[in-house]
């Protein structure tokens, strides 16, 4: 099949399966044209079969702010027709949605049926498309669309509940390549000793660093825990919540043992000499970041809302407390960096779960048989 992605390409978890998902199908065969405004953070490497087609911004004098919908529906067709695409697979429903189903009005006039799968992430249902000012438009795409997946099955209801629509959603949770984010065998490695130069044991949070991330609680749990045992913080990402994460940590006497690192490509080697993954959100659809870190052999302490249930099981890989109660998760985590022996088979468990349940040769099929399903006309 030839399937166009049009994705985010920023850190988070929409351009991250978007491009994993465009690497996967690569590999299966199918030509894969990735479109976006900049090249997504996992298509770092070549492959034959993927393209990157990149939207840029009119400049015309008429135009207060550049028009991107209308660039991005414009690069859509010009794609679809040049490379003759059978699926536009859009990633996050405003504006992707909308701007393919424009693109398909368009190609439709030149005889060409192009067919149009929308993956929901989270945020473009309960945060941006419930907006007031874009809701019926987040509605339209959504009811548009000749396919309709989300990630979990609480965005399937969400959605559902917010929308009132009666279009069909396929659940397709998200996927982790295991080879790539796998456990380290020497905990004795350079890296590790950078960070943990006493035999700390390493906490680490990994993230957009917005507010629903709940980022003070990561901060507040982990000066709960560093009262009680050696240990130290590793914040991987970069975002608005930065500088107050930054003040808090020396408000609470602890910015010495924290380390910002910012945005990092190959977040796998940091989640791998890591101990215990941290993830308090006040909102979560799936939770990628704690998927990858359990692929790494961690557990993760993250919030019951959302679909984290779905991705963690409370006391066999993880636990799982209230929204805001980041004294449990220094509860929780004392009490698994206490007991080599439980952490070690909590992140055993943990792994095991990413490779039999969330691996690409479990998910990523799914989506293939969405496609095959949308071109019979189904």
């Amino acid at each position: 099949m030839r399937i166009g992605i049009a994705c985010y390409p920023t850190f988070g978890g929409s351009g991250v399966v978007a491009s994993e998902l465009g690497i996967e199908l690569a590999k299966r065969g199918h030509q894969i044209h990735v479109i976006s405004y900049d090249l997504p953070i996992r298509l770092e490497s070549f492959s034959e079969r993927i393209f990157f087609h990149e939207i840029g911004a009119a400049n015309y004098p008429l135009f207060k702010y550049p028009p991107f919908t209308l660039s991005a529906a414009c690069r859509m067709i010009d794609i679809a027709e040049v490379y003759k695409l059978d699926i536009l697979h859009v990633h996050y429903a405003l504006p992707w949605a909308v701007c393919a189903h424009l693109a398909k009005e368009v190609v439709l006039e030149n005889g060409r049926d192009l067919k149009i799968v929308t993956t929901l992430h989270g945020t473009d249902i309960t945060l941006v498309g419930s907006e007031p000012s874009f809701y019926a438009m987040t509605r339209f795409g959504i009811r548009r669309s000749d396919a309709v997946t989300a990630v979990s099955s609480y965005l399937k209801q969400a959605t559902y509940d917010t929308f009132k629509i009666d279009s069909p959603i396929d659940v397709i949770h998200n996927f982790v390549d295991y080879e790539r984010f796998k456990p380290q065998t020497d905990h004795g490695s350079c890296s590790r000793m950078c960070f943990a130069p006493k035999g700390e044991k390493l906490l680490v949070h990994v993230s957009n660093f917005r507010a629903v991330k709940n980022i003070p609680d990561v901060v507040r749990a982990f000066a709960l825990l560093h009262q009680k045992i050696p240990v130290r913080l590793l914040m991987v990402g970069e975002g608005p919540e930065t500088p107050g994460a930054r003040a808090l940590a020396k408000e609470l006497g602890v910015e010495h043992d924290t380390v910002f690192l910012g945005n990092q490509q190959a977040v796998e080697n940091i989640l791998a000499m890591s101990d215990l993954f941290i993830l308090p959100s006040a909102h979560e659809s799936f939770g990628l970041s704690a998927l990858e870190a359990m692929s790494c052999g961690l557990p993760v302490l993250a919030t019951e809302i959302g679909g984290l249930a779905e991705v963690v099981t409370h006391g066999v890989d993880g636990y799982l407390c209230r929204v805001g109660d980041y004294a449990c998760m220094a509860e929780r985590a004392l009490g698994l960096l206490s007991d080599p022996e439980k952490l070690k088979a909590f992140g055993a468990a943990a792994r095991k779960k990413a490779v039999e349940r969330f691996s690409p040769e479990k998910i990523v099929p799914l989506y293939e048989a969405v496609y095959e399903r949308v071109l019979r006309g189904k």
